[in-house]
Formats: C-alpha cells, structure tokens, sequence
C-alpha cells in the first residue's frame, strides 16, 4: 500500500519517517554539545544524563499536571469551539447583523487575550476560571473568523437551490452551510487549538499551584533545569498528540476534500 506522492500513503510515511530522522539527529546532536564535549553552560543545559533520570523521578508529577492542564484547556476549548461556531453560523446567515457585528469583531480579535489576565483575575471569583475565560476568549475569536469567512466564501447559488428545495432552519445548515464552511472552521480550529496551549502554559504560570506550565515555572525558580528541559519535552509530546489526533478527526470529518 505504499503509494508515492501528493500526499497519497506512501507519501505520508516518508514524511512522518523524515520528521523522525530530523528529531533524532536533534536529540544526537544536542547530546554531543552537553554530554560528550561540554559546549553548554552545564548548569542550564543538562545534558540526557541528568535529563533522562529527573523526568523519571518527575513522572508522577507530569501526570498530574496534565490532568489539572486538561482540566483547565478541555471546557475553555470546546466552549470556545460551539460558541465560534454558532455565533459564526448566526452572523453570518444574516446579513445586517454582518454588517453591524463584523467592525466590533475585527477590533477586538487583535487584542491579545494576555492583556485581560489583570481583569479576570480582579473580576471573576477563583483562578481557575479565570484561566479558563483567558483561554477561551484567546480560541473564540479564530474559530469565530474562520467560521464568518467559510460562510462568506459559500456559492450562493448553494444556498439558493436548497432553499428551492425547502431546505430551511437546522436543515439548512446541517445539509448545507456547515459541509461548506467546515474546511474554513477546521482551520479556524487548529489555530485556536495551538493558541490555546500557548495561553495555558502563560495562565499556569502566574498564580497557579498545578499544571505543566506550573510544573515547568516552578522548577526553573529553583534552576532545577534538569525538570524544567522534562517538563518542556513532555509539554511538546502532549500537544504532538492532541494536534495527532485533532488532525485524523479533521480528515475523517472532511474526507471529500482528499485529494485537494
């Protein structure tokens, strides 16, 4: 079944073979600068034989701060994901409500989510779901956008036929708008999705008392950069994973798009 190009099986593989290739080379490479020549500060950069022994120490902490993470990223995400789309789906079916909304929405979606860690903090009652709200607003406006541009991009024609054929309401959408939009929706996903790993770790790190990203902060207060390296690597392999499987459900859900 190994087939060649333009993303075909065969094609697949020798990506995923190469990008495996690439990361060990890294790993060699950075093992020669610390561990067997001494280039690196060994303080700050320690080498695997130090690394590999703190991270086994550090397991069962890691665990636990990607649970207390999820705990955090899983409802900010998938209210961000429901809300985006449906307000999306809404605004963009109407054209006056369009024309009113889509200003205050592209003056607002630069403003960093960052800049309303103060607020929340001050406003709402407990850490936790200030964390939750700054990540939320971060993967909202992505989502939101994407979804807004998918149905602008819609063949109006589309929309005329199936209204002729009384498609209306839900069924509209179901049948209809949401096939037309969802590559621009999943796009619009993945991008709020990495945002959203991007404002977790900035959320743990300031007040937090567990998480990766508290684990991560925590560790580098103490210069125990041993932990801090195990804890960025085991950072990078969640989010890998995540986005691993992100990905096989975007091509199972737009499979009519494979061979674009």
């Amino acid at each position: 079944m190994s087939r060649g190009k333009n993303g075909k099986p065969g094609g697949e593989t020798g990506g995923r073979f190469g990008s495996l290739l690439i990361f060990a080379g890294l790993i060699i490479l950075y093992s020669l600068f610390t561990d067997v020549f001494a280039l690196f500060n060994g303080m700050i950069f320690p080498g695997w034989r130090k690394i590999v022994p703190d991270a086994i120490k550090s397991a069962p902490l890691l665990f636990n701060g990607l649970l207390n993470s999820l705990g955090l990223l899983v409802p900010a995400v998938l209210g961000a994901f429901l809300t985006g789309m449906g307000l999306g789906v809404a605004v963009g079916l109407h054209p006056r409500a369009k024309r009113v909304l889509m200003p205050l929405f592209r003056a607002m979606n630069p403003v960093p989510s960052t800049m309303l860690i103060p607020y929340a903090i001050a406003v709402l009652p407990t850490f936790w779901l200030s964390s939750v709200a700054i990540i939320y607003v971060g993967v909202l406006w992505p989502v939101l956008m994407n979804t807004l541009h998918g149905i602008a991009m819609l063949e109006p024609r589309w929309i005329d036929n199936a209204r002729c054929l009384n498609l209306e309401g839900w069924r509209l959408i179901r049948k209809v708008v949401l096939p037309g939009a969802m590559p621009q929706i999943f796009a619009g996903m993945s991008a709020g999705l990495i945002r959203s790993f991007l404002l977790l770790t900035v959320a743990e790190m300031f007040g937090a008392k567990a998480g990766l990203g508290f684990f991560v902060q925590y560790y580098a207060d103490f210069a125990e950069y041993g932990r801090v390296i195990a804890g960025m690597m085991f950072l990078s392999a969640v989010v890998v994973s995540i986005m691993a499987v992100f990905d096989l459900v975007q091509r199972r859900t737009l499979h009519w798009t494979k061979k674009r």
